[in-house]
């Protein structure tokens, strides 16, 4: 039974993207860095938002006619999902603990950042009720404080599937994307073939392991031609839109029937594709701008960001929509230009103390690891992938799914904990931390 949990061992072939020896690539770290600043700007951009006195109504800029087009660059996540499997890539191939043991430190490391959102906002709803802020903003915040989290819930998939992955990697190469984008291919024609929504759910996995599989690859150099791939991801991207059935967004849109996020379609692993492309073919010269203190700085906050990123949108909105009354400009009009450094200099004010409260938890403590096999870190991931679900599903508002999402993270965690602290290896093993959260 041991045997066949245990994944193929790591690679040990050095990534030659980075420099030998290397410890990251800095081209990884910008794309990390980058697709943060664009998610949170495009977050703190995009609503559009009005409180009539007892219900906040809410939409969303991008949905002016025409702008979908922008998406196709300020969707990000199949940036991030690649970065991080190269990162993982990298990390993997030079772990000397174990795959076990590698897993648990990821999941350490991706759930002690939410101690202290769940400590806020599990309390918070419930005083700010008491305090008179209307039922219907508050429960508003309060979800989509958790939805936030579906990111965290799917790339934990990635996580605990890399000791595989990588051993089909190291067996087949390109094969393994380019059978996955076949799943995700006969997915979406059976979705819409038979009407079967929920088939596209399957996606999930599909689409986002592949992306993350290119990770793999590029970690060994092999991204050889990113001009095709830049070129032949948008433009089948763009065929797949005009065909349809796919709208041309690739974030949902209110109103919508159909989205290519939620749950992820070809047309979004087409743009991922052309994402990869353009940015591998760019690496050249980004790799020349002076960005080094920016991202010696951001990376190591750059969890705590996607996590109160959004916390500090509702709280401006919570004072200027809610409680002053004053409803977000026409999108896209002279008001909205005009109003808009206020409104992003609000909530970088707001952001800025959330950032020097909680940045210190994107460090877990150095505590040693116990022995586990692969029952135990499967247990784990399972406790914490199943919180994060409860929590992106249920959100923070108030009832008995909050509590109990954190109690499932909290079990994940609890078994990444030392057993057997004393032991020379478990020293050692704190003294080993990963390098980086979404890495």
């Amino acid at each position: 039974m041991t045997a066949l949990l245990a994944p193929p061992p790591p690679v040990r072939r050095a990534p030659r993207p980075p420099s030998p020896g290397a410890t990251r690539d800095p081209f990884i770290d910008l794309l990390r860095v980058f697709g943060m600043v664009l998610v949170v700007v495009q977050h703190w951009t995009i609503p559009v938002l009005a409180f009539d006195g007892a219900v906040l109504t809410t939409g969303n800029a991008l949905a002016t006619p025409g702008v979908w087009v922008v998406t196709w660059v300020s969707q990000v996540m199949p940036l991030v999902f690649f970065a991080g499997g190269a990162a993982g890539a990298i990390s993997f191939g030079r772990s000397r603990d174990g795959a076990p043991h590698w897993v648990l430190a990821r999941l350490r490391r991706l759930t002690w950042p939410l101690l202290p959102l769940a400590a806020v906002w599990i309390p918070l709803p419930h005083a700010l009720a008491a305090l008179g802020v209307p039922a219907q903003p508050l429960e508003t915040g309060a979800r989509l404080t958790g939805q936030l989290l579906w990111f965290l819930a799917v790339y934990l998939i990635a996580v605990v599937a890399t000791p595989w992955m990588t051993g089909l990697h190291i067996r087949y190469g390109w094969r393994v994307p380019g059978v996955l984008a076949a799943g995700a291919v006969a997915t979406d024609v059976v979705r819409f073939a038979a009407g079967w929504d929920a088939l596209g759910y399957l996606n999930i996995v599909f689409v986002w392991l592949a992306v993350h599989q290119v990770g793999f690859l590029y970690a060994e150099g092999r991204v050889t031609r990113p001009g095709a791939m830049a070129a032949g991801g948008f433009g089948a991207a763009a065929l797949l839109v005009w065909a349809g059935p796919y709208p041309g967004s690739m974030i949902g849109l209110p109103g919508a029937e159909l989205s290519n996020m939620a749950p992820p379609t070809l047309a979004m692993l087409a743009v991922a594709a052309g994402q990869i492309g353009l940015a591998t073919l760019l690496r050249p010269w980004l790799l020349r701008l002076p960005l080094s203190g920016l991202l010696g700085w951001a990376g190591p906050r750059i969890m705590t960001v996607y996590l109160w990123h959004m916390p500090a949108l509702f709280a401006v909105a919570g004072v200027v929509v809610v409680g002053l009354g004053a409803g977000t400009p026409e999108p896209l009009g002279p008001a909205w230009f005009a109003g808009w450094p206020l409104w992003f200099g609000a909530l970088c004010l707001v952001m800025w103390p959330l950032l020097r409260a909680f940045a210190r938890f994107e460090e877990p403590p150095a505590l040693p690891y116990g022995r586990i096999g692969w029952p135990g870190a499967l247990v784990a991931a399972g406790l914490t992938g199943g919180g994060l679900l409860t929590l992106t599903v249920a959100g923070f508002a108030p009832g008995v799914a909050p509590v109990a999402g954190v109690a499932a993270l909290a079990g994940g965690l609890l078994l990444t904990l030392p057993r057997g602290a004393g032991t020379a290896r478990g020293r050692k093993h704190a003294r080993h931390p990963v390098s980086a959260t979404m890495g």
